[in-house]
């Protein structure tokens, strides 16, 4: 299977989807972003054209906003759910205002800053992760000695 499978595309030239200054005519769901859509979004089996659809349909109605003011990759969407995603230059795509046209690719969901209270400061909890794997694997590099 296909790691990546492009759910949606904007093929209506007359409503443009412009997000973050770029013009989004694609929109790829990875399979790990749909696995943890699955383990912390909804607990059913959903599709990726499904997962993409919404992502789609947020995106067009202003939902989506960034996590970080002057940080691309982590989004928020309805002020709760949040998404990590990338952008890539689609070859031979129309150009937009001299721009290109671009595939945003949804590289995960971390879960929903209302369940997840860690979520909301992915800085200091990032921080604490690497502080306590490297703790733990200090503690286990003395047992081995």
């Amino acid at each position: 299977m296909n790691d990546k499978v492009i759910g949606c595309t904007n093929d209506s030239e007359s409503e443009d989807l412009i997000f973050g200054g770029k013009k989004i005519i694609e929109l790829v769901i990875t399979h790990h972003a749909r696995i943890r859509w699955c383990d912390r979004i909804e607990k059913n089996e959903a599709s990726r054209p499904d997962i993409a659809g919404f992502v789609w349909d947020k995106l067009k109605s202003g939902a989506v906003r960034s996590y970080y003011r002057n940080e691309e990759d982590v989004y928020l969407i309805d002020e709760d759910l949040v998404m990590v995603a990338e952008f890539t230059a689609v070859e031979g795509a129309a150009v937009h205002n001299g721009k290109p046209s671009y595939r945003m690719i949804v590289v995960t969901f971390l879960g929903r800053m209302s369940e997840t209270m860690e979520l909301r400061d992915l800085r200091s909890y990032y921080s604490w992760l690497r502080h306590s794997r490297r703790m733990t694997l200090l503690k286990n590099g003395r047992k081995r000695k």
